[in-house]
């Protein structure tokens, strides 16, 4: 109880958003969890439970109608958390003006008019949820969604202060001062670009007691070898390792393995500029998805935990009622094979009328991120006679900003599930999806996924199984994409570090329940 309770933590990129309705990257999660709160929280155990909602809703007997009783609570500004809170928030992830690219995307399929809405066809004020008062909070559904109250717990469905949010206008979550909090800390100390910010316990919050942190400190650092000279020196109380790092404290005491269900691949854009790329030819994209060793991707240069991955949806993510994983049903999904890869490189080539080709990797500015691009352009030209890849390495918000624009050809990606169900990873890739742009089609992929969000909502396993078929249609026919790896990791924690909680959707880390304890 007399130790001063502050945490020193590394955070791999800068903010590039802290307005909810905006955030889509794992930072701005990361934060959002520990910064604000939903209807749901994940709880220790990764479960959802009531939040702001004070209890558990009461359900339609269609399944379609969710209330929900929100509970005392207040914002860091001392105004009443409101059941109109997430009307506004919810509606404004809706409206065109808002340009949310998750709103559509988390929403569409699951609130009433959401799909109309995103398609233009009905007002965005028209969405499935009404603030009955100030305490009451209704949700109508478009269809019943057996993964729904996990989506509670999401960034893109949190509250916002209506007022608070009006009255700063274009400036609302660029920096800390323009930001209210409704979660167990406040931000602080962020200019909206900087490298370092920090998190200060909220008082306002309505379990403040069971807060024990009263501060967490964040640095930006993107060399593995600087985060470890700062956690050697007790500057940072945890420090992730990878390749020559991961090898040399891999006995050490204070290492800490997880393996996550994040999984990282390569988007092949299809058209850049409003011109069909090279890689719009599927040989192309076949050659490039065969051309390098993942194996050597996750020993050797990686070597912290992570698995070489021939799949989408990651391994021990989620389950049936039998306890059988969904990725025993495709197992892997091809991978290294260069005699394949020349055979098709050599087929694309030749479709394209050409004998080279020059295609951009787009990825980015980390350490460990230039060491896994050198590696694949090695890997790449090695085995492809004729291919020069360009490497553009740029900072974390500035890919963001490309990959909307759809603006490279090739793209190092990952993608963190939102849901603790397949469909977070399979509704990416459907024509004009959530994380698409890339101008990858497929109509029966396309076909699979909305029957596995439709009518195969309430047969489990006909819904594993469509989706398991336009997997292998993504990766082993169309070559859509081409998945890297399964991202495990390999850190070194502070003994004095009590009580994260580590998360396999949603975001990485909750620190409500952290605590230190025995720190000299």
């Amino acid at each position: 109880a007399d130790e001063e309770q502050i945490l020193n933590l590394i955070a791999g990129s800068e903010i590039p958003t802290m307005d909810s309705s905006l955030v889509t990257d794992s930072v701005g999660f990361d934060l959002l969890m520990d910064v604000a709160e939903g209807l749901y929280r994940l709880n220790q155990e990764n479960v959802p439970v009531p939040a702001m909602a004070e209890a558990e809703p009461t359900i339609s007997e269609d399944g379609l109608v969710y209330t929900f009783k929100i509970r005392d609570a207040k914002w860091s500004n001392g105004d009443a958390v409101t059941a109109g809170d997430f009307e506004f928030a919810w509606k404004r992830a809706m409206n065109p003006d808002t340009a949310s690219e998750y709103g559509p995307y988390m929403m569409a399929g699951v609130l009433k008019n959401a799909t109309e809405i995103s398609e233009g066809s009905v007002d965005f004020n028209e969405l499935g949820v009404k603030a009955l008062d100030e305490k009451t909070l209704e949700v109508t559904l478009e269809k019943p969604v057996p993964y729904f109250l996990s989506l509670m717990a999401f960034g893109t469905y949190l509250p916002l202060n209506e007022k608070f949010v009006t009255e700063q206008g274009d400036a609302y979550a660029t920096n800390s001062d323009a930001l209210i909090s409704n979660g167990p800390f406040t931000l602080t100390e962020w200019d909206g670009t900087g490298s370092s910010w920090s998190l200060v316990k909220n008082d306002q919050y309505w379990d403040a007691e069971n807060v024990k942190l009263t501060q967490i400190n964040y640095d930006v650092v993107k060399e593995t070898a600087t985060a470890v000279n700062l956690y050697k020196t007790g500057e940072v109380d945890r420090a992730g390792l990878s390749g020559e790092f991961a090898a040399q404290y891999a006995n050490d005491p204070e290492l800490l393995k997880e393996k996550d269900s994040v999984v990282y691949y390569f988007k092949f854009n299809q058209e850049r500029n409003g011109e069909k790329s090279p890689l719009a030819n599927k040989n192309i994209r076949e050659a490039i998805s065969k051309s390098y060793n993942k194996e050597d991707l996750v020993n050797v240069v990686l070597n912290n935990g992570s698995v070489a991955a021939n799949y989408l949806v990651p391994a021990e993510f989620t389950f049936d009622e039998n306890a059988n994983d969904f990725r025993d049903i495709n197992g892997d999904l091809g991978g290294y094979n260069p005699e394949e890869a020349k055979a098709a490189w050599e087929k694309g080539l030749a479709e394209l009328g050409v004998t080279e080709l020059s295609l951009e990797l787009l990825g980015g500015d980390s350490d460990l991120s230039k060491k896994m691009d050198e590696y694949f352009k090695s890997q790449m030209e090695g085995t492809l006679e004729g291919l020069t890849l360009n490497l553009k390495q740029v900072p974390f918000a500035v890919r963001l900003d490309l990959d909307t624009a759809q603006d490279y050809d090739i793209q190092s990606a990952g993608w963190g599930p939102d849901f603790q169900d397949p469909y977070t990873f399979m509704n990416l890739f459907v024509t004009d999806g959530g994380n698409n742009m890339m101008s990858y089609s497929n109509e029966k992929y396309d076909e699979l996924i909305t029957a596995a969000a439709g009518e195969l909502a309430t047969d489990p396993e006909a819904r594993w199984n469509a989706m398991a078929e336009a997997e292998k249609i993504l990766i082993a026919e169309d070559y859509g994409i081409s998945p890297n790896y399964q991202r495990g990791g390999m850190q070194l924690v502070k003994p004095y570090v009590k009580g994260v909680v580590s998360h396999q959707f949603g975001g990485d880390y909750t620190y409500k329940w952290a605590f230190i304890e025995g720190k000299e």
